[in-house]
């Protein structure tokens, strides 16, 4: 086995016992994205030198005797919304195009304390705003699985860093489903923890109420590691709750699901979801009755008919307020106009790609005077009624199933010319967001075609470790997802 293809744990473990080097872990990843990255396209900047560096300080420290953390010698790369010191960060967005910030996310301290080396910021959709990765300034990302489809998004490029094999852990942020359906259509893990589980310092904001740090993997083991490193109070952020984390590698002590109850999402239309993504659900639902888990068929009447409509009326309005500051004169790049007012229509008109502007102009007119009230105000009193549906599954539920995506990975093109299409999308996931709740996408193996099949999992807020403890479980019995090998697909559809 190449080491590339070792997880977090097992790499940092090797580290600690000099079973081989963080140096010769990091070249081996380097090599593996020098492979593929130029028909992948997953990444923005890649931090080659630099990693390095911090390899070589990594097993000086081991050489040492001193304690080089949880995560030593492991490679990871962070979508390009994460501040990194000293190098650009640009949210895939022309208006930050060269943008390089003095401080870095408290998520990228927290990694490269517990000994991390971080390889590369990866692509997204243009401030995060999209399904898909196709909205960026250096173009689309490729699904590692099927060069053909888009590898979800806007955590599209970290999601195909961890199938491709670059890393084994990757950084993203989740809003509306930004991590997990990208981990779905690239066939991995991918974790959304509890609104104000971990900081959201130093990330670009999309959606402040929203947005959440996420990690990808591919075990659940991984992302629990990656959980004892990120989850933790930071009083940079106010909205990240000053309580005493669990220890989540402790749940991956669950063996079975005895005493569990499980609800498995009914609800469905007769066109709703693809016949494989359905046969997915009902296995994991078989995998968790085998494992001793009681199951109960729940049905999710106003978060799945509201919750996208509600979703986008509070996110939007939340991005156009903060995307206010990008006028090119307080942040951003400036384009020159003969009048105060033209040069910020030129400013935001040049420097935002069409997706984002959609979704500022949205926003704006939904904070106006008459909309507010017919429409915000509205979203904000259904986002409570979800809230208070959730709590009453969980009342009698430890956790329940159900889709991450309603479709499969889709080829290129298939939906960017109508975004309502592809913001039907997140029927599955955006809801899980409007409660704060945490949820993970399971990845359960492939088709015969070798397309991704998935589940969501979700858990009631501030029960992360419980849900990593079900998952695992889950995962034990379905296998972990291994490393994807990209192969281009000719004109007959065979890959080549």
């Amino acid at each position: 086995m190449e080491l590339f293809e070792l997880s977090a744990k097992e790499i940092a473990d090797g580290v600690r016992t000099k079973k081989f080097s963080a140096a010769e872990v990091t070249k081996s990843c380097l090599g593996r994205l020098r492979a593929y990255e130029g028909d992948l396209n997953a990444c923005i900047t890649v931090i080659e030198d630099s990693s390095l560096e911090t390899a070589a300080k990594v097993d000086a420290s081991v050489a040492r005797g001193e304690s080089v953390g949880l995560l030593a010698g492991v490679p990871y790369i962070a979508k390009d919304n994460f501040c990194t010191r000293g190098v650009r960060t640009t949210c895939s967005s022309r208006i930050l195009e060269n943008w390089v910030p003095t401080y870095s996310a408290s998520a990228i301290n927290y990694m490269n304390e517990a000994g991390a080396v971080l390889l590369a910021k990866s692509n997204l959709d243009e401030f995060a705003m999209g399904s898909s990765t196709e909205n960026s300034i250096i173009g689309p990302t490729k699904n590692p699985r099927d060069m053909r489809r888009v590898p979800g998004g806007s955590s599209g490029g970290s999601a195909a860093a961890v199938a491709a094999g670059y890393c084994p852990v990757a950084l993203g942020s989740d809003t509306g489903g930004s991590v997990r359906q990208p981990a779905a259509f690239c066939g991995i893990q991918g974790f959304k923890p509890s609104y104000g589980e971990v900081s959201r310092y130093g990330v670009v904001a999309y959606a402040s109420s929203l947005d959440q740090v996420s990690p990808l993997a591919r075990s659940v083991e991984d992302i629990a590691i990656a959980l004892e490193v990120l989850a933790r109070p930071d009083p940079n952020d106010t909205t990240c709750d000053a309580y005493s984390r669990p220890k989540f590698t402790e749940s991956l002590s669950m063996r079975d699901l005895k005493g569990k109850r499980i609800g498995v999402f009914a609800g469905f239309e007769s066109d709703q979801i693809d016949s494989d993504l359905y046969g997915a659900l009902a296995a994991a639902s078989e995998h968790c009755k085998a494992a001793g888990a009681v199951i109960e068929p729940i049905d999710l009447p106003i978060a799945v008919k509201y919750g996208v409509a509600t979703y986008y009326v509070t996110a939007l309005a939340d991005a156009s307020s903060q995307l206010a500051c990008y006028d090119g004169i307080r942040y951003g790049a400036h384009k020159d106009g003969k009048t105060l007012a033209d040069m910020y229509a030129n400013t935001r008109t040049e420097s935002f790609g069409e997706e984002v502007r959609r979704r500022i102009i949205l926003g704006a007119a939904l904070l106006t005077e008459g909309f507010y009230q017919n429409y915000y105000g509205p979203a904000l009193k259904v986002r409570t009624k979800m809230m208070e549906e959730f709590d009453a599954l969980f009342g009698r539920l430890d956790a329940y199933l159900l889709p991450t995506s309603p479709s499969m990975p889709y080829l290129f093109g298939t939906k960017e010319e109508d975004p309502t299409r592809l913001y039907l999308g997140d029927v599955f996931t955006v809801p899980i967001s409007l409660g704060g709740l945490p949820g993970i996408s399971i990845s359960m193996g492939l088709t015969s075609e070798g397309l991704p099949l998935s589940v969501q999992l979700v858990g009631q807020r501030y029960e992360d470790a419980k849900l990593i403890g079900i998952a695992s479980v889950i995962e034990r019995i379905v296998g972990k997802p291994g490393v994807a090998t990209p192969k281009k697909i000719d004109g007959e559809g065979k890959r080549v």
